[in-house]
């Protein structure tokens, strides 16, 4: 099992830039495909970035490609989301995911993560 604790939401203006992170706790955090999530008010859940186990393969929602960037550092068990020129629409509670993976790929969806962080709350001002 992992556990998955976010950190670095707040509030920042138009334009302005956030990192966020995701401290995991237990062994093995490299064999974890991991993923970062996004729900705003009175909408469902949906798929920010991705990053397979290693680091090699990422992935963006059109929504945020060019803009914000997934990494990861195995050896301090913590995932990334760098988030820049963010807009009000990015407003949301942000969510780190985690998957147990044989493979080196991509998770898109939220069915397929089984461990969830508590959430982030990001808020961008106009």
């Amino acid at each position: 099992q992992v556990q998955l604790v976010e950190s670095g939401g707040g509030l920042v203006q138009a334009g302005g830039s956030l990192r966020l992170s995701c401290a995991a706790s237990g062994r093995s955090f490299s064999g974890y495909a991991m993923g970062w999530f996004r729900q705003a008010p009175g909408k469902e859940r949906e798929g920010v970035a991705a990053i397979s186990r290693s680091g090699i393969s990422t992935y963006y929602a059109d929504s945020v490609k060019g803009r914000f960037t997934i990494s990861r550092d195995n050896a301090k068990n913590t995932v990334y989301l760098q988030m820049n020129t963010l807009k009000p629409e990015d407003t949301a509670v942000y969510y780190c995911a985690a998957q147990v993976q044989s493979g080196n790929y991509v998770y898109r969806r939220v069915h397929e993560y089984g461990y969830w962080g508590q959430g982030t709350q990001v808020t961008v001002s106009s």
